[in-house]
């Protein structure tokens, strides 16, 4: 719909545009993330390609450049022979054809009613957040050092900038953070509550006193080269451009008025003649209870010809946005050329992505993340095998995944899930 109607976290008219990290988490083998980047490579992702081209160093995660990513996916789509882009609000559902909901976590208001009346459930709200990005070259190096966590990092550069905490400087953070005025909700708290796996950092600090030195701010693995030791605290900052001229503070996701975080953040050692480059915000998610109306294929029980897709799904995550949005899509084709929509299998990251907003409790929903969590447990003689060996157990768990997905592909070689790259 942009540019002729904008979102309250929108800046551009590209798509693709990311509005809070820039991480699509880790890359590192046999991690749950991993496993799920790794299955919509092999079915060709066109959003895993446009992350590849954008890459920016991020330790062992999947980070981009925003601008050179959502670049690729605008240039994709609009020079696609098979596209007609149409820059318009959709306020209804066509009433004919296939169709892919893929509105996002910002859906208009209009757009969201609408969803609301077709599907005859009352929506569902909770705040996801924005961290502040600082300009790089405002950042202190007499007093920040560069380290990827415990030396892990894709290339086995130092990908991350810290700024180390001493107890004292630490507490004088923590005081002045309670201080900060926050900015008031738009809609009444009780009613929309913020996500777990994202909470401004205001909200873990009023959980007490050390829980953002155990969280966001935790030191382990990260050795001051001054004093050969892990400070009291730290914050990373994680690159944001493949230029490296901006960084974001990595988890200071918050709700703060501008004034009072430039205030505060200027106490982290290291940032402070920080010159910010975006503050940090809130803005609200909407989603749908899928389980409640979403077949595992993704298409609306009460009209097939509707799948949804990305966080409007209940799914969590830039990864998993894109991994529904690739399922619906494939669906959808076969839908359009009268095939049957494919479920992949619940071994699968992707299966298992899709039973969980499809298959969880209805009236407990929250959205997720992929984790090992939603794959189906180990046998009892594999888990007594990997009893003291996580890592291998969550090899063991992958590879499992694997084998799965290989027998999907080759059972439906004719259809819309071929195998297109290895």
């Amino acid at each position: 719909m942009r540019p002729d109607v904008r979102s309250a976290a929108h800046k551009t008219d590209a798509f693709g545009e990311l509005v809070c990290s820039n991480s699509l988490k880790s890359e590192q083998e046999h991690s749950a993330p991993w496993l799920l980047k790794r299955e919509m490579r092999r079915l060709d992702s066109l959003l895993m390609k446009a992350a590849n081209v954008a890459r920016v160093p991020g330790g062992h995660a999947l980070t981009v450049d925003r601008e050179v990513f959502s670049a690729e996916i605008t240039r994709a789509i609009e020079t696609h022979p098979n596209i007609t882009v149409k820059r318009q609000e959709v306020r209804a559902l066509p009433d004919e054809g296939v169709v892919i909901v893929a509105s996002g976590p910002l859906t208009s208001e209009p757009l969201a009613q609408e969803i609301a009346r077709v599907t005859g459930a009352e929506r569902l709200f909770f705040y996801d957040s924005i961290s502040p990005i600082v300009a790089a070259d405002s950042v202190s190096m007499n007093v920040a050092f560069r380290a990827s966590r415990y030396g892990k990092s894709l290339d086995g550069t130092d990908d991350y900038i810290n700024c180390p905490f001493t107890k004292d400087q630490y507490n004088l953070f923590i005081d002045e953070l309670m201080k900060a005025e926050s900015y008031q909700p738009h809609i009444p708290e009780d009613k929309t509550p913020y996500f777990e796996g994202c909470l401004p950092i205001e909200e873990i600090a009023r959980r007490g006193r050390d829980t953002l030195r155990f969280g966001p701010m935790k030191p382990a693995g990260l050795d001051d080269p001054r004093t050969g030791r892990w400070a009291y605290a730290i914050v990373q900052l994680r690159q944001e451009n493949q230029r490296a001229d901006s960084y974001n503070l990595v988890g200071f996701q918050n709700h703060l008025r501008f004034a009072d975080q430039a205030r505060v953040f200027r106490l982290i050692p290291g940032l402070e003649n920080a010159e910010f480059v975006r503050f940090g915000q809130m803005h609200r998610n909407t989603y749908i209870n899928s389980p409640a109306l979403l077949l595992p294929t993704l298409q609306l029980k009460t009209d097939a010809r509707v799948f949804f897709a990305g966080q409007i799904s209940g799914v969590e995550g830039y990864a998993e946005s894109i991994a529904t949005g690739l399922l619906a899509g494939r669906n959808a084709a076969a839908v359009a050329h009268g095939r049957e929509p494919a479920v992949f299998p619940r071994a699968t990251a992707l299966g298992s992505l899709c039973h969980y907003i499809t298959a969880a409790d209805p009236r407990h929903f929250q959205p997720a993340n992929i984790t090992f969590d939603l794959l189906p447990a180990l046998d009892d003689d594999a888990k007594q095998k990997f009893k003291r060996d996580k890592k291998a157990r969550h090899g063991e768990i992958c590879r499992r995944a694997e084998s799965a997905f290989q027998e999907f592909l080759h059972a439906n070689h004719s259809g819309m899930y071929c195998q297109v790259s290895g």
